[in-house]
C-alpha cells in the first residue's frame, strides 16, 4: 500500500460522511489478505546481470 494513502487527511463534515467512514473501517477490518505462492522462481538481478539479460546499449 502506498504511504500517501495511509497518511491522507480526510474531512468529515456531515453525519452521512461519518457513517460512511465508520462503515468502511468496519468493513475493511473484516477482510484478510491472501497469501500468494509464486509459480516461478525469482531472483534479484543487479548491474552486470541486467546487462547480460538486456544486452549492451552502446
Amino acid at each position: 500500500m502506498a504511504t500517501k494513502s495511509i497518511l491522507k487527511n480526510i474531512n468529515i463534515k456531515t453525519r452521512k460522511d461519518c457513517h460512511a467512514f465508520v462503515f468502511a473501517l468496519e468493513n475493511a477490518k473484516n477482510k484478510k489478505s491472501i497469501n500468494i505462492q509464486l509459480s516461478k522462481p525469482c531472483r534479484e538481478v543487479r548491474g552486470e546481470g541486467i546487462k547480460k539479460i538486456f544486452g549492451s546499449t552502446k
